[in-house]
């Protein structure tokens, strides 16, 4: 790989690190995505509802948390049409490669931004070098800029290999929030998908390293839980009322205690509470926020019913209503063996790799699953693709950052394994 495509690749990351947005809300860099898919100059472009299942979205925002994110992206001269067509939470882009008769290859690399402020400490290098986050409060703290990257440059050395046949990436939104996976499995693009490549930047892998394909990735689902009940005076006539957050507590308590299964591991956690007036009125409605998952699907469902019954049992018991809904979930899919060699015995001769590992457990949930599912039960295959990149500290913390060496390496790693795809055919 050359100079200039090293450099560009790191130029791209860089320039969508400085503008992270989070789940439905990339307007922006679903914008900058589409200027670079008509630069490298691809057959079809997809833009927000010409490639999402509109009704299959989860977690999608309410409008007044969408609008601010909108109004900055219009400010910041976004083309109408993709604002159009990316009104409401409907962000995200397929991109298709028509290169004559052969396999039918997809990738898949997710596009939105954390919940974090980023560091501005000296030693911290987005800031030392200029290219921080300009939106207080969210950062690219996982690498999807670095991910989107990736999948353009891999769509753009496609194009110019002798590869045959048809190669689509999908630029997915909304995964931090589990959002985006099912609505772009059902959006009409994954059709004839024969094999589907999943990549992910670091998790515990050093640049260099390479899992072929991950098993695994938990199932999960978030979940939300509000309580109902009647204030009353805490002091003067605390019999009077129904106190929600007696119901909630209650609830957490008896959630964490769900008992473990003898099939497989299982999780519950709850890490938000929003509700209540003042310390001397009975909490009239409250809400709690949390999660499940599971190390299958049918785990996750598990525990998800039994907390669900934990949320009812509660609110019974102090005189409450109770309302819990699933915000977003997403399955446990593992790697298919036949793809996860293959993309081992490409990274093997791929200048940069050091380390090939041939399947590790993700211990984290992806709903890249959704896309992974749906072409593995239409005959297709699908792996997870781990490319290791060295972290100053970790993920989805303020001082995250990546190894821009382990951008080439997983650009050249997946434009061979499409190849390859192609040559097991022929």
């Amino acid at each position: 790989m050359s100079y200039d495509v090293r450099t560009r690749l790191s130029e791209l990351r860089r320039e969508f690190h400085r503008h992270p947005e989070p789940g439905w809300r990339e307007f922006r860099t679903t914008d900058r995505i589409v200027a670079e898919l008509e630069r490298i100059g691809v057959d079809e472009v997809a833009v927000g509802r010409e490639c999402l299942a509109s009704d299959a979205r989860m977690a999608v925002p309410d409008e007044e948390e969408i609008e601010p994110w909108l109004e900055r992206a219009r400010e910041a001269g976004v083309r109408d049409d993709i604002l159009e067509l990316t009104a409401d939470g409907h962000t995200g882009v397929v991109a298709v490669l028509e290169c004559g008769e052969g396999p039918s290859v997809g990738l898949r690399v997710d596009m939105d931004a954390t919940a974090i402020e980023e560091s501005t400490e000296a030693g911290h290098r987005p800031a030392d070098e200029g290219f921080r986050s300009e939106h207080d409060g969210y950062m690219h703290a996982c690498g999807h800029d670095a991910h989107i990257s990736m999948g353009l440059g891999t769509l753009e050395a496609v194009r110019d290999s002798d590869f045959s046949g048809t190669f689509t990436v999908f630029f997915q939104p909304a995964e931090e929030i589990s959002g985006g996976g099912k609505a772009m499995a059902e959006g009409g693009y994954l059709e004839g998908v024969d094999d589907l490549f999943a990549v992910h930047l670091g998790l515990g892998q050093p640049t260099g390293t390479v899992v072929a394909g991950v098993e695994k990735p938990l199932a999960m689902a978030h979940i939300t839980a509000t309580f109902e009940g009647a204030s009353a005076h805490a002091g003067t006539a605390p019999n009077e009322g129904a106190n929600a957050m007696q119901a909630l507590a209650t609830a957490i308590q008896n959630g964490y205690a769900i008992p473990r299964h003898n099939d497989g591991m299982t999780r519950v956690n709850f890490g938000s509470v929003e509700g209540g007036t003042a310390s001397n009125v009975i909490a009239e409605e409250i809400t709690l926020e949390g999660e499940v998952r599971g190390e299958t699907t049918a785990l996750m469902e598990y525990t998800r019913t039994e907390l669900e019954r934990v949320c009812y049992a509660a609110a019974e018991m102090h005189d409450c209503d109770v309302t819990p809904r699933v915000i977003s979930e997403s399955p446990s899919v593992d790697s298919d063996p036949e793809l996860r060699d293959l993309v081992g015995s490409v990274a093997r001769r791929t200048d940069g790799v050091t380390r090939v590992v041939d399947t590790a457990e993700l211990g984290a949930s992806e709903d890249a699953t959704y896309l992974m599912e749906r072409v593995q039960e239409s005959g297709g295959l699908a792996t997870y693709v781990l490319v290791g990149t060295d972290h100053p500290t970790n993920h989805q913390t303020p001082t995250f950052d990546i190894d821009e060496a382990s951008l080439e390496i997983g650009v050249s790693v997946l434009t061979e394994a499409v190849l390859e795809c192609e040559r097991r055919r022929s």
